[in-house]
């Protein structure tokens, strides 16, 4: 190949380069894109709410007291239901304790005096008289939070109505079961402003 046929051939490529480089600038000068000022995309976010600038939670609803629920309370429900603390408890006349104490007669037996049960020392410290109605459905419901620092690892029983079912069982379970749903049925029978004057609870009554 002579200087010629190359010096045609060189010229065809940076013919070829000029050209590309001449419609790229045109085509710059044709077309300007857009630059935001700022980089990025921007996520629209919703205003507070005026005020104090926070929605606030609808309070949790209080449970009914203890009497009304077992007025409508079932034994054999609470049988079922006790099935959940079987793991960690025993339930019948001279059983042995477990993870937890025994639980024969725990309704009205002073609090933390199962004989040869090691209560946690934050159980201890909260025993304070006997267990009532009332007392033991707040413990089940959550018992870390009823005695923080308790050992017992149990979530608890959030429905009120089962675990007033539990305490009926539970009652079962004694020499000398109170008539927790009569005491109960009878209260809920008053009338308010109908009420003889009180001459202290009765000793079947939650305390």
């Amino acid at each position: 190949m002579d200087s010629f046929e190359l010096n045609k051939i060189m010229g065809a490529v940076l013919g070829t380069c000029l050209g590309v480089l001449s419609l790229n600038i045109a085509a710059n000068a044709i077309f300007h894109p857009a630059t935001p000022e700022k980089p990025g995309y921007e996520i629209a976010v919703p205003e507070k709410p005026a005020g104090d600038g926070e929605q606030k939670s609808a309070p949790a609803q209080k449970d009914p007291p203890i009497a009304e629920l077992l007025a409508k309370a079932d034994v054999k429900r609470g049988e079922v239901s006790h099935n959940k603390c079987i793991a960690c408890h025993t339930f019948d006349k001279g059983g042995r304790n477990m993870v937890g104490p025994n639980l024969y007669g725990v309704i009205g037996r002073e609090k933390g005096t199962e004989p040869g049960f090691n209560y946690s020392a934050a159980f201890k410290k909260a025993a304070k008289g006997a267990w009532t109605a009332q007392e033991i459905s707040d413990f089940v419901k959550n018992p870390r939070a009823y005695i923080p620092g308790t050992s017992m690892t149990f979530a608890g029983i959030n429905r009120a109505s089962e675990r007033a079912d539990l305490i009926l069982f539970l009652n079962s379970k004694s020499d000398n079961p109170k008539d927790l749903k009569a005491a109960a049925q009878a209260q809920a029978g008053d009338k308010p402003g109908e009420q003889a004057p009180a001459q202290g609870p009765a000793d079947n009554q939650p305390k």
